[in-house]
Order: C-alpha cells, then structure tokens, then sequence
C-alpha cells in the first residue's frame, strides 16, 4: 500500500472509534456503514470486511478474511515501512492505492486507528475508507449500498476433482481433442465442485429457502445457472490450472435470469484446492431489491411453517443416467430395473435432500433439518418399491408421481403417508424434485374399519337373502337327494333279483354319484354365499356368474310362474373381480325383480337378463315387468335404509352400489319405456 502522506495534522487516535466492528455481533452496525470498515490483527491480517468494503474493492469478504494486509498492494517495503509507523503512532490518514479484482487500483481515502489493549499492547487496527473524490468517487451519501457493487462470493473446493481437472488439462494441449467431450468436462467440474462457503448476497440470490447452512457441501451445480455452467467451468479449470498464484480470471456471461449481464472472476485461494468465485451484477428484476428480499421472506416463512411436509431433492445427477439409459434404446424402465436393481440403490444413497421445513423434522421426529439433510433413502427403508416408483414416473418424463406408501421415523414408527412427488421441468434451470408427506396413519385406520364394518353389513345381507330364499335352497338341495333316495332303491330292487343286471346297476350308480356332486355343489355354492371371508380379486367371467346367481332363485322364479328371458353375449372380455360379491349383486337384483313381478298381481310376469360390453366395460342388465319405481323414490333408491317393502331392511341396493363401486363400476336404476323397472351395473373390463 503506498501512503500519500497529508499535509493536515494527523488526529489523536479517539479512546473509541466511530463504528465498534466485531466479528462476534450479528448483524454488525458497521454493516450499514456507507464508509469501507476494515479491522486488522496488528500482523495485518484482516479480521473484518464490511459490505462497503466489498463495493469499495471489489473482493467479497470471504474471499479477504485471515487474507494480509499486502494482498491489496504490490509495493510491500512501502507497506510494512507504513505499518511499523502506524502502530508506533496510533492513528494514520493519508491516500493509498488498492489492488481491485480486476487488476487495476483504486485511490482511497483512509483513515487508521489503532485500539489498545488494556496493558498498553496494540490490540487491532481500523481503518475507514472512502474512493478519493478525484478517482470517479461514488456517492455514498446513504447507508444503503447499491446491490449492484456487491458481488456474490463463493469459496469453492475442488479438490476432489484432481482427475477430471488432469483431464482437462490434456484434451487443452490435444489440437484434436473432441470439443463437446471438453465442454462436457467443464460441465461435470462444476458438478464435482463443493461449497465451502458463500456471502449474504450469494445466499439470497440462489440460495432460495435454503440459507448458507444448508448450501455448504452442496455441488455448485445445484445453484448455478444451467446455461453458463460450461464457461464456469472453464473459469474454474483456467485458474487451478494457472501459473500464477492469485492470477484472477474473468468472464462477462448473458443474463441468467438471475443476475443482468453478471461479470463472475474466479481465482485461486491459499489452501490447496480451494478456489474464490466473485459474481458481480445487477438483479434482473424490474422490482426492488428489498422487495424481491421480503417476498423471498415471507416465501420461506410460509414454506417453513406448511402443515404438509416437504423435502427438497437434488436429483440431477440421476437425469442424466437416465438420459444416458434412454439414449441405448430403452422405453420399459421397469423392465430395465429388473434387470439392474442397483440402480434404485445407488438412487437410495446419492440422491440428496437439500431442504426440508418445519413439519418434515416433526413427522420424523429429528432434532432439527441437518438431520434429515442427507441421501433420500432413509424415506424408503421398509418401501422400496416406491423409490423405484419415483424414479419410472422421472423416467417417463411424468409431472408428478402420487402414492400412498410407509415412511419409518427415527424412534421406530411406522407411519402410512400419502406421497406427492413433484418433478423438475425440462426447461428449468434447477434440477429439483419436491417431495410432500402426508401422514394418513389415523385416515387409514379409519378407512380399515369403514371396510371391515361394511364387509360386515354385505355378509349379514346375503345372510338376510339366504333367508329368503330358504325355500328355493330346500328345494334345490331336495331334488338330488330326492333323485339319489330315488336311485338307491331302484338299485336295491335290482340286487334282490336273481338275474343281476350288471349294467343297470352300474347306470343307477352313476345316477347316485351324479345326484350327489350336485347336491354337493348346490351346498357349497350357499357356503360361499354364507362364509365371512375376505374378497378375493380373480378373472371372472360375467357369463359364469350370472348363470350361477339364476341356480339361487330358479326355484322362486319357477314356482311363480315367471317367465326369464337370458341374452348372454358371446366371447365376453374378462373382468377382475370377487366371484362371490358379483354374485350377490345379482341375486339380490333377481330377488327384487321376482318380488317385483309378484307384488303388480295379474298381468306379463317376465324378468330380462342381459350381458354385453361397451367402451371398455362389462354391462348386466336385469329388467322385470312390475309396476316399477315410483318417480320420487328414484333418486332414493340406492340410499342405505332406505325401503318400499313393509319388513325390508333397506341395506340389499346399498351394499350392491359398495360392491360395485369397490370392483371400479355403477349401478343405476330407472323406470323402462315399456313398463317395469330396470336396473344397470357395468365394471371395467380388465384389471379392476
């Protein structure tokens, strides 16, 4: 630094100075100084750098703390000659020149002190600085510093990218070297960069809702603008691989959204593998400043306190394994899983979450965010099979994912959640994945009872419909014993005679035999009916069971002198389905229509049951030529205990609306044009 000395007297050194600089205080009051504050060790090394410093300067803070004293100045016999002086006297003001970023000096106006410990030692030295009014001195007549003049500091490491930066290196001296595979390369530095540490500005330009903390080891890549990451890159490459300690290199880049024209000047820092990045801009945003700040407040502020809770995910690196997959012909991503399993581990153990808020911590029931700040598998320990989920709907380019899965907490617990997952557009510049869980624990143990009391409430009506049918079962059930008692003593009669008949025998035993597998089947057929069991989801055919459902009521509707007319389609699609609950659909729809018929006296006693297909469903339609529904009780019909019969219970519509509806389907009821009443269900064709 080359003082200018002054001709005025130097001042005493004040027992205080103006503005009272400690690292320890947060926010500083000389923070909002518009003069340069700078607070040096008695060596000269900086210990405080205030944000007018760095629009004085040019250099960040970060980028200065621990830094000498001479890292401004080139003229270092000058220096220490001033040093020795100042601490001798305790006050200095004079003009010095200061090295900026760029290389070129600025002239300033300065003032020093030096403050005392209490046994007399020099303590720290501080110093106020202001650009000579003669040097295109900016007014800074408020506190307030432009944004403009503060650049985004980063520290940056990348040490643990010696091979990629050797490899660079090589493909620079090769004159034939591939220029995407270099472009490619700088791109993957920045990827392999980490944050060591960033400034305020840094934080609110990118660093959303997530603040310094949360930034620290993250990639670089995870907040820097997707377009201009290759000319970072670059930047980076040019300074580790420079000959010149502190040489700075710099590039202006196109607006990103972010910054307005950004200047961003990289360079070597002193530990190894370390570099500084400074990034200097306007906002390219119409409004101001302070306002974008409180709109990113009150936008953290609600995302921090959102009863849903939300984790933010890093997932680039899995878009381009994936881009990598679909480039080898692959569209059957789950297929392909099959095949390579260690795909979803390795998702498992490097897919970072990045941020978290409130009710995120407090459903896992962690002491704080840093917890839950780490690869995503600990989301999917004991539900693995939806991380693989996640990762085909990315692949598959979905907007969002949503599934109910289970989610384990630190303590043990296992909670059910309804999972959202929300992708990345392709244009955005941030590769980031939203994940949101919603604990449905409580919502599900409901829901299990709501099943389990309405299995109950569908058992007890085909109970109640085995009732009614009591005598058809008799009747059923006594035709074949009536047949095999019938059969036996034919046979007996035949044994008595003295010339057997071998083959009558043998016929009249196949009768017995015959009559008893029916009688057989008739008995678990009412079984199946009875039996408290759980649905069971087989392909069925529509056909089958509607024949089935007409051997419960084939009794009642013959003793009544009613007359069925069937219309089976042919070749029916199968539909996937409980046997047993279609079955009770149906009978109880033909022991409606028999009442029905029975109740309208004289007149056409006919029933209409019909099958078909269409737009993708299976369709039965049972018509009957009652009276039919009366017009206000339409709506009604299906309503649980709701009835028109005087000893109905009113549950037999509802419970067949619940079965259908479980099996994806509608039931409808209406009055037909040519009398009677006439009833619709249709379930999809296919798996249900």
């Amino acid at each position: 630094m080359t003082a200018a000395a002054s001709d005025e007297p130097a001042p005493s050194a004040p027992t205080e100075p103006l503005y009272v600089a400690s690292r320890a205080s947060e926010p500083d009051i000389a923070d909002f100084a518009s003069e340069s504050v700078i607070i040096f060790d008695v060596e000269g090394a900086i210990q405080y750098w205030n944000p007018a410093s760095e629009a004085l300067y040019g250099w960040p803070a970060i980028t200065m703390i621990g830094r000498g004293i001479a890292h401004l100045t080139t003229r270092s016999e000058n220096e220490r000659e001033h040093w020795r002086l100042l601490l001798q006297e305790g006050t200095w003001q004079g003009v010095v020149s200061r090295r900026m970023p760029s290389g070129i000096h600025v002239v300033v106006d300065i003032r020093q002190y030096v403050r005392f410990a209490q046994d007399g030692t020099p303590r720290d030295v501080i110093e106020y600085g202001r650009q000579s009014p003669g040097d295109n001195s900016i007014d800074s007549a408020g506190w307030h510093i432009p944004d403009r003049l503060m650049a985004a500091g980063w520290e940056v490491d990348v040490s643990g990218a010696e091979g990629l930066i050797a490899e660079i290196a090589q493909l620079r001296q090769d004159a034939d070297a591939d220029e995407k595979l270099l472009h490619a390369r700088h791109v993957e530095l920045v990827e392999a960069a980490r944050i060591v540490n960033v400034n305020e500005r840094t934080m609110r330009l990118v660093g959303g809702n997530r603040g310094r903390d949360l930034m620290i080891g993250q990639p670089v890549a995870g907040f820097w603008p997707l377009e201009s990451r290759m000319v970072a890159g670059q930047l980076f490459a040019d300074a580790m691989l420079g000959k010149v300690d502190g040489a700075a290199y710099r590039r202006q880049m196109p607006s990103d959204g972010i910054l307005r024209d950004p200047l961003v000047t990289v360079w070597r820092a002193e530990k190894p593998g370390r570099l500084y990045v400074a990034v200097n801009g306007t906002v390219d945003d119409d409004r101001s400043y302070i306002y974008l700040r409180a709109s990113e407040a009150r936008y953290r502020k609600l995302v921090h306190h959102m009863p849903v809770a939300l984790w933010q995910v890093d997932a680039s690196h899995m878009g381009r394994i994936y881009n990598d997959v679909r480039a080898t012909g692959v569209t059957d991503f789950d297929a392909y899983l099959d095949e390579h399993p260690e795909l979803v581990d390795l998702a498992a153990t490097t897919v970072q979450v990045t941020d978290v808020n409130r009710a995120a911590v407090q459903m896992l029931g962690g002491s704080g965010p840093l917890d839950l700040m780490r690869p995503v598998g600990y989301l999917f320990t004991i539900a693995r099979d939806s991380l693989r989920n996640v990762m085909i709907g990315r692949f598959k380019g979905q907007e969002s994912h949503h599934e109910v899965t289970k989610i384990e907490t630190f303590d043990g617990r296992v909670r059910d959640v309804r999972m959202s997952v929300t992708y990345p557009k392709q244009v955005a510049e941030l590769d980031v994945t939203i994940f949101s869980f919603e604990d449905v624990t409580e919502h599900m143990s409901i829901e299990a009872e709501l099943r389990q009391l309405q299995a109950d409430f569908t058992h007890a009506a085909r109970i109640s419909t085995l009732g009614e049918l009591t005598t058809s079962i008799a009747h059923e059930v006594n035709q074949p014993l009536a047949a095999i008692v019938t059969n036996a003593e034919t046979s007996l009669r035949w044994l008595s005679r003295a010339d057997l008949n071998i083959q009558k025998l043998r016929e009249l035993t196949t009768r017995i035999a015959a009559s008893g597998r029916r009688a057989s089947d008739i008995v678990q057929r009412i079984r199946g009916m009875a039996a408290k069991r759980q649905p069971e989801r087989v392909a069925i055919d529509l056909n089958d069971v509607a024949q089935e459902s007409l051997l419960f009521v084939r009794h009642e509707i013959e003793s009544r002198s009613i007359r069925i007319t069937t219309d089976f389609a042919r070749d029916l699609p199968r539909a996937v389905g409980d046997r047993i609950q279609l079955q009770q659909v149906i009978v109880n729809l033909l022991v409606n229509g028999v009442q029905a018929v029975e109740e309208r006296g004289e007149g056409e006693r006919q029933l209409f049951l019909r099958t078909g297909d269409e737009s993708g469903q299976l369709i039965l339609t049972l018509r009957d030529t009652g009276s039919g529904i009366p017009p206000d009780d339409v709506e009604r019909i299906f309503q649980g205990f709701f009835t028109t019969k005087e000893n109905g219970m009113g549950i037999g519509l509802a419970i067949c609306q619940s079965i259908v509806a479980e099996h994806g389907g509608s039931i409808s009821a209406c009055n037909h044009p040519d009398g009677g009443a006439e009833f619709r269900f249709a379930i999809p064709i296919g798996p249900a």
